[in-house]
Parts: structure tokens; sequence; C-alpha cells
């Protein structure tokens, strides 16, 4: 059994104690390039969202985690790669490119940040170039109830799985001067329509 596999199950079991729910999970395609496109609250929501989905997911994880004992040869071996946040970082495009070349599933924070008020945020259209140069569909994922996890988390995690967007399905109208901004704005309203 992989490391992915192994650490998976163990969370599931623990957020399964906890109340867990999980909606929507018919929305995942089986196969082909998908982004996740999650909403960022706590550290917690890409453990959450990995531990929903049968397929693996990769993420992008800012590189100073990498540089910290055990934490960082883990976090590799689980399929993450780091990023240089605030800044155009190439080798992390490529990266995620190669993720969804090979038909996998990419997780990723279009927010950027982790929003300290629990609403959503501006997308940042890096999202849109992944999905564009990816052939990606990208399917918006909600967390909830990871805020404090441990100890307020009891009862209130809820993962819920949206329709999935097809780049067909976000052709850019030709009178659009700004591109990505636009699909990134249809990624984020999608994303803001999933209700508890």
């Amino acid at each position: 059994m992989s490391l992915y596999n192994l650490a998976k199950g163990l969370f599931r079991f623990q957020f399964r104690l906890m109340g867990w729910k999980i909606r929507g999970l018919e929305n995942l395609p089986h196969e082909g390039p998908v982004i996740l496109a999650i909403n960022h609250v706590s550290l917690w929501d890409p453990v959450v969202a990995a531990s929903s989905i049968p397929r693996q997911v990769s993420y992008m994880a800012k590189e100073e985690l990498f540089s910290i004992p055990l934490l960082g040869p883990i976090i590799r071996r689980l399929g993450a790669f780091p990023v240089k946040r605030g800044q155009g970082d190439m080798s992390a495009i490529r990266q995620s490119l190669k993720v969804l070349k090979d038909q996998k599933v990419l997780g990723l924070f279009p927010e950027g940040k982790r929003s300290r008020t629990g609403e959503l945020q501006k997308g940042l259209p890096g999202i849109a170039l992944l999905m564009e140069k990816g052939k990606a569909t990208v399917v918006p994922v909600k967390v909830s109830g990871t805020k404090n996890l441990l100890t307020k988390g009891w009862g209130k995690i809820e993962v819920i799985i949206g329709s999935p967007l097809t780049p067909e399905m976000l052709k850019v109208p030709k009178e659009v001067e700004h591109h990505r901004e636009w699909v990134t704005k249809k990624i984020m309203d999608a994303l803001d329509s999933l209700h508890e």
C-alpha cells in the first residue's frame, strides 16, 4: 500500500468519526485531467478535500513547507510540489501541467491564500491558464467545518463537489477583453454557488 493510500485511509477513518459529510461525488469525472477549485479557510482543507474523492490529488504547496524536517519529505511523497508564492513560478506551472498531461487530478486554491473571514475571495487567473494549457475539466469543491477542525469540527465537516466545468463550457465571448479573468470569475461564481 502506498503512503498516500495509507494516510488517506487513516484520515477518512478519523473524519468519519467526526461526522464528515460528502455531497456531489457523482460530479467528479472518473478519468481525464481534472482541476479541483477549492475554497481555502484552513490548513486542513487539502487533506479533507483529497480524502473526499477516490482519485489521488496532487497539490502545489508553499515552498517553505518543504524545508521543515519530516514534513517536507512526507508531503513530497504524498504528491505535493513546491510553489514560490507571489511570483510566476514556472517550475510549479510546468509540474502542474505534467499532472494534467498524465490525466491526473490537480488540487488548487484559486484564492491564493486562506480566507480569514470564511468569505470567498477573488480568484487568481492562474487557474484559467492551467485549465486552458492542460485541457482540463474544472470541478468546484466547497469545504466547510475545517477551521479549528480538531476542536470545533465535530459534526461540521462537509465537502460539496459541484458540477464539472469543461473548457468548452467556458469559451470566452469575442467581446471580452481579459479572457483569463473572465474564466476565473466563472469558476469562482460556480464555487460560490455551492451551499451547505
